[in-house]
């Protein structure tokens, strides 16, 4: 490594705190610019070891190198964007508009090198020579790859053009996520008056008060932006002219004029996206990104859309029928519009099934469901999890537990991070510190789930909604596809597989929420102790389908909005306009909207991560429902055959293989989508 080193604060490069992680009071804001510089130097100081290596290129003196480069600049990325996204603040948000353009143009100073890309092609060239194990040779056609997609085998002229505009993407990912993150945190509706409290249980009540005492008016209560607060208040507030304020609010985030409209920031960047694309050879910015995906092509992805929106259009016609009629019985004559929606819903669930959010909330305490997420883990794949206090994190909320092998031995380490704050970007996401690998030793996992739940008054339990457990356990799939991943090379541990295979993980460990044995377990009052009454859970059962029609409209118009903005050659310069004229083509219902509009798209527009990407939920979850059909024709959801080849195959496998070879080994075969759309309801 470089002298640099000496210029970087140890604590954000050397881990010294309990169990492996960061001493996270060991450090300030103030030393992660310093750190970042030290660590782009000595970065490329190591590639510029493998470039001027004097021998002809091996296995070992360049593409091991290549992978153990950086260290020091993992360690400090891995921490910093923790804080960017989890607890933010002005000096973050500064440094991070400064960083991800830096680390950007460093990215493409490294794989358009082209001395460092002809010691990969000449492996690449050579692979099937050199005997290769299958992992390796995977390592290594990922690595080829990379560099090809990043424009190695550009001219000079195109090299510099991909490099500003990989850089300028990234300096505009940051501001949009950035934008959302001010709309939403500064926000607020505060109610004062509390008859205009009519409908909303205690459990909304307790969120918003607790929101109007962490904005300093103890003496109010708070509507935010937090799906934690807005979705519940629209179910159950029955103040229409309040929820028609909430909702448009919450549906105009990064589309409110002034500097955080994302309205310029989504052209810029839809237009560059396709330029790159095209410098690179593709047609489309989404022919780009399918390119290296399960799907391939946009064409296979709008064959799984298309007819799957037919059916939610359909299907949400009929549902909106009931609306209007409980509308009607009422004595009104207005319309359905999108924030009577989830209020009409909650009525129309309790009269067809006899239980409502209210009724089933108390039964979903957080610790409970936590509980649930480990015990299926347990039940599956034989670890364990002992939680550890004390430890200092970033921040007081978050827990630290140690995951055991079944033998006993240490795994790795998980950490939840759970409550709501205005410092936290909204959704829910798991991430690592540190991932597995085993090419210089052994490198165990430290995995973290974020969310966004409501946190609840002192002394009292936080309460889930059913939405917000499937949340829980959706985000802890994702982290045992880290915790439990087994390969050598740091390329393909744990999550780093394709977009429209990484769902499918987190997607199938949904499903024994609702496994009988799971909720009579968990299922607990927390007043009371019992356990959800049978006739209860079989009505959660018998409404698990129930809202198919709006929530596949949700979901469905968002991914093929994002579809329609990528798979074009020329993209639009209104994308508001263009959003609108989207819809109106795909005939969207006036009384539903996108999950996610463009101006607060983040999935899409923060970052790289789900552009022409967020059809891949649905991908997945094509895989998922056969998956557990694997499971229920057994008889078995805890199957112990079946979880050893699912914990081989999907969880330890990371991107070793190809994702369809890798579900071959575990199912046989590939699924038809009939068992997803017979999961949605939509049959």
């Amino acid at each position: 490594m470089s002298s640099t080193k000496t210029a970087i604060n140890p604590a954000l490069t050397e881990w010294t705190g309990p169990l492996g992680l960061p001493d996270f009071t060991a450090f300030s804001d103030d030393d992660f610019a310093a750190a970042f510089d030290a660590a782009l130097a000595s970065d490329l100081a190591d590639i510029d070891a493998i470039v001027n290596h004097h021998e002809v290129s091996t296995v070992d003196n360049t593409l091991k190198a290549l992978q153990l480069s950086g260290k020091d600049l993992d360690r400090v990325s891995a921490i910093f964007w923790l804080r960017a996204g989890a607890h933010t603040n002005d000096a973050i948000q500064a440094l991070e508009r400064v960083i991800a353009p830096k680390m950007s143009r460093h990215s493409s100073s490294i794989m358009m090198n082209p001395l460092l890309f002809s010691r990969i092609d000449s492996l690449y060239e050579q692979r099937d020579l050199l005997g290769l194990d299958h992992e390796t040779d995977r390592v290594l056609e990922k690595t080829w790859k990379g560099f090809v997609r990043s424009g190695a085998r550009l001219d000079e002229k195109g090299k510099a053009r991909l490099a500003d505009i990989n850089e300028r993407l990234a300096s505009l990912g940051a501001q949009f996520g950035q934008n959302v993150l001010k709309d939403e945190a500064e926000w607020a509706l505060f109610i004062t008056d509390e008859t205009e409290l009519a409908g909303l249980p205690d459990f909304v009540r307790d969120a918003m008060r607790g929101a109007a005492e962490e904005r300093d008016r103890p003496e109010a209560w708070a509507v935010t932006l937090s799906r934690s607060i807005i979705e519940p208040f629209l179910s159950f507030s029955e103040n229409r002219a309040l929820r028609e304020k909430a909702f448009r609010a919450w549906a105009a985030r990064g589309e409110n004029g002034g500097e955080t409209d994302n309205t310029a920031i989504v052209a810029e960047m839809v237009k560059l996206r396709a330029e790159k694309a095209g410098l690179l050879g593709y047609q489309s910015f989404a022919a780009f990104k399918l390119d290296d995906t399960m799907a391939k092509t946009p064409k296979a992805v709008m064959d799984l859309l298309e007819p799957v929106w037919d059916k939610a259009r359909a299907r949400a016609a009929e549902e909106e029928i009931d609306l209007q009629r409980l509308i009607a019985g009422e004595g009104r004559n207005h319309k359905v519009e999108p924030w009577d929606w989830r209020y009409y819903a909650e009525k129309l669930r309790n009269e067809r099934f006899a239980f409502d959010e209210t009724e089933l909330k108390p039964y979903l305490q957080l610790e409970k469901i936590i509980e649930a997420c480990f015990d299926v883990a347990t039940r599956l794949f034989g670890i364990r999890f002992q939680e550890k206090t004390g430890i200092p994190t970033w921040h007081p909320d978050v827990r630290v537990w140690e995951v055991l092998n079944p033998d006993g031995s240490e795994r790795g380490l998980f950490l939840g991070d759970y409550f709501n704050r205005q410092s936290k970007r909204s959704g829910a996401w798991m991430s690592a510190l540190q991932s597995q690998y085993k090419l210089d030793g052994e490198h165990k996992p430290i995995i973290y789930n974020v969310m966004n739940f409501a946190k609840p008054p002192r002394g009292e339990p936080a309460l889930l909604s059913l939405d917000g457990a499937r949340t829980l356990f959706h985000e802890f799939g994702h982290a045992l596809h880290g915790l439990l991943s087994d390969v050598t090379w740091p390329a393909v541990s744990g999550t780093s597989v394709s977009r429209d295979f990484v769902e499918l993980p987190s997607q199938l460990y949904e499903h024994w929420l609702t496994v009988p044995a799971i909720l009579e377990t968990y299922a607990i009052h927390y007043r009371t102790g019992e356990a959800m009454p049978r006739a209860l859970l079989d009505k959660v059962l018998a409404a698990n389908t129930f809202n198919a029609g709006f929530n596949t409209v949700e979901f469905t118009s968002s991914a093929l909005v994002d579809m329609a903005f990528h798979a074009d050659g020329t993209p639009p310069t209104d994308p508001i306009r263009f959003e609108a004229d989207t819809l109106k083509q795909l005939q969207m219902p006036d009384a539903i909207i996108m999950r996610h509009r463009t101006p607060h798209f983040n999935h899409v527009f923060s970052g790289d991560g789900y552009s022409a990407g967020y059809y891949s939920y649905m991908w997945s979850e094509v895989l998922d429902a056969d998956a557990f059909k694997a499971f229920e024709e057994t008889g078995d959801v805890f199957n112990a055959d079946l979880a050893a080849k699912l914990k081989r195959y999907i969880y330890s496998a990371g991107g070793s293989r190809d994702p369809e070879e890798l579900y071959k080994a575990f199912r046989g075969k590939m699924p038809t989508p009939d068992a997803m759309i017979e999961k949605r309801g939509l049959g």
